[in-house]
């Protein structure tokens, strides 16, 4: 017995003279050593290191700690903490559940950046391994006193400078929270962001850990509630929260994701992300006048890219709210919505520059950074004069190639169907356009004459374009291609055949009885093809019962004026009939029409000769028109349409023709 107490008491005093001249600064190379090689990233305790072990919570503080930043950056530490404590929780630890009892840090500091290639100083691993996330263990009570963040990411024009802290420092032990709040920039316009989470005392590894955040970014504006699964752990979450913004293509400096330019919009939903995959649930809200409801999803693969995908409708669409989809100006349908600068400013370029195109230029660096497969359609269309009924859009892209195909704009009768596909992979964009109208109705489409529709009738059409540009304008003022209108049969008001003849009794005595007779339509159609954004008028042939009309000019995307002169001769004996064509010219967004009255002079000039030396009823001689008109080989020219798409046979679309020098 007394050799067992002298052996317990001499291991005592050898334990006591062991920690009275163990000297914990012997062990700061070895954790240095241990804590690099885990995290792949040179870790330094600069200061002093003391520990306490004779505890359940063994602890140890290290002064002057710095965790280096990657090779490829040269700058101050990813992170600096003059004085940190950490603890470990041996019983959380015996039990199979590792977990710290608490980590003290006092003013930490915090160098985070991204750069223009997306690569982080925040993900850790062996330099021959891939990077990987930090994923700590849980702490059931962090205690940060005024610490420091300085965030900065290149791709996204992103600067923020933020404190971190604990409040239960100041509250009191077990009734603070952590809290994280700051403000920089993004692009050029202010960001604030404060987010909020539990009370940071005893928390749960098995629990979620509840958070709030508030973010504002120029116009944009974020708010969300949430829960992380794991405690510190930001791989998996929860949120739920709300959207707003002036245009979502604003959210790219945020989520690097490349979103298209829309009205302004609040929106709400339910994200959650597991890893790399991101999902957006019950998604509702509005983008300018229409509503919109769905769900998105995305997997952004370390160092791959980006994967959107996302099934969208509405039940009710405006369509010009759509304009700012290919760079117009909407204006704001959302109280409280404020229009972007950029939206502003082409709103302003639009109206100034009396111009239908909008001249927004497409950044393509974005497009070519992620890959989307986007499928929205709208019940129902609030178009204005647009007869649309329903709306079908299918979005594709794939390293830096946009395809909408298909898209389909139903009407009361027919539907506008086909596809665009934009190439974004060189310099300049390049736009492919295939549409085909089948089965319209021209009283449908073509606006009213005096409260009639100016002609009835199966309407059809065909456009296959090309161009080149960075905007809708720059494309529309380089296209080349054709485009073909059709009309194989139906009626065309009377008062306008008779206008086409310039028959000036006959149009005269209709315009004042306010007639509703029509006159049956043969045939007409209209042949343009496009050379560097001019639509030249290759053939115009309206032949009616009463008249057969030929056109001729242009249109011109590059200024966007037309230019078009239509001669008609009647088919039967005419008195009063002044040989002057009708001509459309103006800008696109207010055509004029008008009679080219100098191209009657002879006529005119012949007519008051007469009736000045042989008699006055001799005057009306030259007047009289004897219905020279022949009848048009309509066979011949729907056969033409139909051979340059305008879809004429059984089927809706025309063939599909390689555009080149032949057509």
């Amino acid at each position: 017995m007394g050799w067992t107490l002298a052996t317990l008491a001499l291991i005592l005093a050898a334990v006591a003279l062991f920690i009275a001249l163990f000297r914990w600064n012997w062990l700061r190379e070895p954790i240095d050593a241990v804590v690099s090689a885990r995290l792949g990233r040179q870790v330094v305790i600069h200061g002093d290191l003391s520990g306490h072990v004779l505890s359940w919570t063994p602890s140890l503080t290290a002064d002057d700690v710095t965790v280096a930043e990657p090779a490829w950056t040269p700058g101050p530490p990813l992170a600096r903490f003059p004085r940190l404590t950490v603890a470990l929780d041996l019983k959380a630890l015996l039990g199979g559940r590792p977990a710290l009892a608490f980590v003290d840090a006092d003013h930490p500091a915090f160098h985070l950046i991204r750069d223009a290639r997306g690569r982080n100083n925040w993900t850790f691993g062996a330099p021959d391994a891939p990077p990987q996330p930090l994923r700590p263990p849980a702490i059931r009570r962090l205690a940060i006193e005024s610490g420091h963040v300085d965030f900065r990411d290149a791709g996204r024009r992103l600067r923020f400078n933020g404190v971190i802290t604990s409040r239960e420092r100041i509250l009191g032990y077990g009734h603070g929270h952590f809290e994280l709040t700051g403000a920089g920039s993004i692009d050029g316009a202010p960001f604030t962001a404060r987010i909020d989470g539990g009370v940071l005392l005893g928390v749960d590894p098995g629990k979620p850990y509840p958070f709030e955040s508030d973010i504002r970014a120029g116009a944009t504006h974020i708010v969300a509630t949430g829960d992380i699964r794991r405690p510190f752990d930001l791989g998996a979450f929860e949120a739920r929260g709300r959207i707003s913004g002036a245009d979502m293509a604003d959210l790219y400096r945020l989520t690097g994701l490349a979103l298209p330019d829309t009205p302004p919009y609040a929106l709400q939903g339910e994200l959650v992300r597991q890893g790399t995959h991101f999902e957006v649930r019950r998604l509702s809200g509005r983008l300018g006048s229409s509503d919109i409801a769905g769900r998105v999803t995305v997997t952004e693969p370390p160092g791959g890219r980006p994967y959107l995908t996302a099934d969208l409708a509405s039940r009710r669409l405006s369509l010009a709210d759509l304009t700012a989809v290919i760079g117009g100006a909407p204006t704001a349908a959302i109280r409280g919505a404020v229009v972007s600068p950029t939206q502003r400013a082409e709103a302003a370029r639009l109206t100034a520059e009396h111009r239908l195109l909008p001249s927004a230029r497409l950044d393509v660096t974005r497009i070519r950074r992620m890959d989307a497969d986007v499928r929205y359609h709208a019940e129902t269309v609030a178009a204005g004069p647009t007869p649309v009924r329903k709306v079908a859009i299918r979005a594709r892209l794939a390293h830096g190639v946009l395809t909408l195909d298909p898209i389909s704009l139903t009407l009361p009768q027919g539907a506008l169907s086909g596809d665009v596909q934009l190439d974004a992979r060189g310099a300049i964009p390049a736009t492919t356009l295939d549409l085909t109208l089948a089965h319209a109705e021209a009283q449908e489409l073509l606006p009213a004459m005096r409260g009639e529709a100016p002609a009835e009738g199966p309407l059809l059409a065909a456009a296959r374009l090309e161009g080149r540009g960075a905007s809708v304008r720059d494309a529309a003022a380089t296209a080349n291609g054709v485009v073909t209108v059709a009309m194989p049969g139906g009626r065309l008001r009377s008062l306008l055949a008779e206008a086409m003849g310039v028959d000036v009794a006959r149009s005269l005595f209709l315009y004042l009885t306010r007639s509703r007779a029509t006159t049956p339509i043969r045939c007409a159609v209209a042949d343009f093809r496009a050379r560097d954004g001019v639509l030249s008028l290759r053939r115009m042939v309206i032949d009616t019962g009463a008249v057969v009309a030929t056109g001729k000019g242009e249109i011109n995307l590059r200024n966007e004026t037309m230019d078009i002169v239509i001669s008609g001769r009647p088919k039967h004996l005419r008195l009063l009939r002044i040989a002057a064509p009708i001509t459309l010219t103006g800008r696109l967004d207010d055509p004029h029409a008008g009679i080219e009255i100098g191209k009657a002079a002879p006529q005119l000039a012949l007519s008051a000769a007469l009736g000045a030396l042989v008699a006055p009823a001799a005057a009306i001689v030259p007047l009289v028109g004897i219905g020279a008109g022949r009848r048009a080989d309509c066979s011949a020219l729907l056969a033409e349409a139909q051979r340059l798409g305008a879809p004429l046979g059984a089927g809706a679309r025309g063939q599909r023709r390689p555009l080149n020098g032949r057509l």
